[in-house]
């Protein structure tokens, strides 16, 4: 019961859009711009880089108390994997916003601090944050980490129940970067 519990609060957790509300709090449709996503990135074009920092904090957060939760409740790896994979569907696909809403990627930040550990983490947010610098394409270096991410948890923890979690973050971040990626082919991405 505690499981099916966590599953529905992280969903509702995780679609809560706070890119659409702070682009409300500026009478925007954050959905008319841009990519149309309520994520950071889209919120960086409308709104400038500070709300884009304060939106991605919060998708972050959101995440952060299942997984909290899924630690603290449950036992079973594959249960606290699901548990953490949940609020980035939720972001993906809000119930309040007809299921249309952001890419996924600072929703599942608080996984990979979990489960790779302060150390690896930092590490990671330095090469995302030297990347990004080097290329200013958003889409290709989210790309690029989501990709060694199933590795990492499976070297970090040993835990095939989290590689597969990576594995299905990776193809869920795909997915939903399947526009960039084609625009990444060619070569009409834009760059921040």
């Amino acid at each position: 019961m505690t499981f099916y519990l966590l599953v529905l609060l992280s969903y509702l957790l995780g679609s809560i859009p706070f890119g659409y509300l702070a682009a409300k709090l500026h009478k925007i449709d954050i959905q008319k711009i841009g990519s149309g996503s309520t994520g950071a990135t889209n919120v960086s074009r409308a709104l400038g880089l500070k709300w884009a920092i304060v939106v991605a904090l919060l998708d972050a957060l959101k995440a952060a108390l299942p997984i909290y939760l899924a630690f603290t409740f449950l036992t079973l790896e594959w249960q606290i994997a699901i548990i953490a994979i949940i609020p980035v569907l939720g972001h993906i696909f809000p119930i309040w916003l007809k299921f249309k809403g952001g890419k996924g990627v600072a929703t599942f930040v608080p996984a990979l601090f979990v489960f790779l550990g302060p150390i690896v983490f930092v590490s990671l947010i330095a090469l995302w944050i030297v990347l990004l610098k080097t290329t200013k394409i958003m889409s290709l270096v989210n790309l690029v980490l989501a990709f060694f991410v199933p590795f990492l948890f499976w070297f970090h923890t040993h835990s095939l129940d989290y590689f597969f979690l990576g594995v299905a973050f990776f193809l869920i971040i795909l997915w939903t970067h399947r526009e960039n990626v084609y625009r990444l082919y060619n070569q009409k991405e834009l760059k921040l």
